[in-house]
């Protein structure tokens, strides 16, 4: 093979906590390469704040986990799906204890925590930074791990498949398999190629399609993009959840205000203090996170307001510092004292619902290729997801992706050709990416955020429909960059959302359409085809 190829077991794609699960739970018997776009620990996982929601009490059950799960999915969900999560969300648990991670007790027991949605207290936590304290004890187990490979600054840029090469050499399409996968080592500005017979896409969601999110910057669609272009079904991908609480503050990027702040008694206010959840649902601050949003919504397009205020004040310094010090600190350091005065929030898209089509072993359409964590659709979330459930989410799945690999037989794949681009060159208007994006992001956001209509879904599918046209000219013309890669599957990922939007024709969990309000009687998911 060339040095600019490379060859293992598995491929894995994103560093959050379904692929470092996956790559540890992997690295015995394979060699294992994780590709990931930028540091190790800069994905989604590392900013959760709440916890990881498992059984843990005598007073819980797995019957009311389930339960919770179904209401908040508003019908969607698939039973096996959610049993099968919940029923090993314990396990999970224990797994990453023995990893080491060190979450709150008390009284020499876990603390459990609640959320909205949650019918008990049975989120596990490490205080108001769960996943940060996962991602490092994961990270540091990784790096220790000689099987592994880490590929950092590495970005996707498209999953190789037997349909691809056997176009390329105008034979008839072979079976769709995947083999590899062509990424941008940005240390060198080359395309390199890496084949394998398993691939596992493990890229989180596109919080970043909107304006306004609690994602960080790697939040870019990347795995539902090229798995849709490498012939994947997607399904559901009109559920994008908006948390209801990001902080409201020039100085603030992305600050999530956790959901434990309001399972720990916190209410949501008018400017005038006049609470106003009770007024939208029995449930009020503990309802899930669709109603939550759409409420503070309503109220601030009502009101011609910049935010609502979330209120923690009433309980004792000492138990805010205590149960949120990353939440109190931050907060402070922008002149608010938690203690004292209420919190400014404003809802912004935070997880997306939808996703690549994967079975319960994580298996796509494409044969060996893998979607685990957000960038998958497993039925687990339906119309809406219940809070703390996508961690576990990404352990549950991992641990049943690899299971899956190692009961397959052994294979060599073949070797593939290097990433061509003898007739590009590189961009002279590089600024127009820059441009594209943040119209983009604009318009997602005005046109196809928590409310919704027929009229601005279609002319968001009319800019989706100009912007595809100008980025596959670049893409087709030009040395690809990492902005432009991330821009071509964000408008592939809007396009998605968009026409998922549009085929759904009721109101139910995170999509809601002025045009139709009503509930259909037969819950359908929807899905589409390449």
């Amino acid at each position: 093979m060339t040095p600019s190829s490379h060859h293992f077991d598995v491929l894995i794609v994103g560093s959050g906590l379904a692929g470092l699960s996956a790559a540890l739970l992997l690295a015995p018997h394979h060699r294992v390469a994780v590709i990931t776009k930028r540091a190790v620990q800069e994905g989604s996982s590392g900013w959760a704040q709440g916890g990881i929601a498992a059984v843990w009490s005598k007073d819980d059950s797995f019957d009311a986990h389930v339960d919770d799960t179904l209401v908040a999915g508003a019908g969607l969900c698939d039973l096996a799906a959610t049993r099968f999560v919940v029923e090993q969300a314990p396990q999970a648990i224990a797994w990453l204890q023995k990893m080491g991670v060190p979450f709150s007790e008390e009284d020499g027991h876990l603390h459990l925590t609640r959320e909205g949605g949650h019918s008990a207290r049975r989120i596990v936590h490490v205080t108001d930074a769960t996943g940060a304290a996962v991602q490092r004890t994961l990270i540091e187990k990784v790096r220790q791990t000689p099987s592994i490979t880490l590929f950092e600054h590495h970005t996707l840029v498209d999953l190789i498949t037997d349909a691809k090469l056997s176009a390329r050499k105008g034979k008839t399409p072979s079976p769709r398999r995947c083999l590899g996968l062509y990424a941008l080592d940005e240390a060198t500005d080359e395309v390199l190629t890496f084949s394998a017979p398993h691939t596992i896409l493990a890229t989180g969601g596109a919080g970043k399609v909107y304006l306004y999110t609690t994602n960080p910057d790697t939040a870019t669609g990347d795995g539902i993009a090229a798995a849709w272009r490498a012939g994947c079904r997607v399904q559901n991908m009109e559920f994008i959840q908006f948390h209801p609480t990001c902080l409201y503050h020039p100085h603030a990027k992305s600050f999530l205000i956790s959901e434990a702040v309001r399972g720990e008694g916190g209410r949501l206010l008018l400017p005038d203090g006049t609470r106003f959840m009770p007024q939208h649902d029995a449930r009020a601050e503990l309802a899930p996170r669709d109603v939550v949003a759409r409420a503070i919504d309503f109220e601030m397009k009502k009101g011609g307001l910049d935010c609502v205020y979330l209120d923690i004040s009433h309980q004792p310094l000492s138990f805010l510092q205590e149960h949120f010090p990353n939440i109190y600190a931050r907060c402070l350091e922008l002149g608010i004292d938690i203690s004292k005065q209420p919190i400014p929030v404003v809802p912004a898209a935070h997880y997306t619902c939808g996703g690549v089509m994967a079975d319960l072993a994580g298996r796509t359409d494409v044969n060996g290729l893998y979607a685990i964590g957000e960038t998958a659709c497993s039925g687990l979330h339906g119309a809406n997801r219940l809070a703390s459930n996508s961690l576990v989410e990404c352990m549950v799945f991992a641990q049943a992706t690899t299971q899956a690999i190692e009961r397959t037989a052994p294979t060599q794949p073949p070797v593939l050709p290097a990433w061509d681009e003898s007739r590009v060159s590189d961009a002279d208007e590089a600024v127009v990416i820059s441009h594209n994006w943040d119209e983009l992001r604009r318009f997602m956001w005005d046109y196809v955020g928590i409310v919704r209509t027929n009229k601005r879904l279609e002319r968001a599918a009319h800019r989706i429909a100009l912007l595809q046209g100008e980025i596959q000219e670049f893409y087709a013309h030009f040395h690809v960059t990492r902005d432009l890669l991330e821009l071509r599957n964000l408008v592939q990922v809007a396009d998605l959302i968009v026409r998922s939007a549009q085929a759904r024709h009721e109101s139910r969990g995170l999509h809601f359409s002025r045009d139709y309000p009503e509930l259909a009687p037969v819950a359908l998911p929807t899905i589409l085809e390449p």
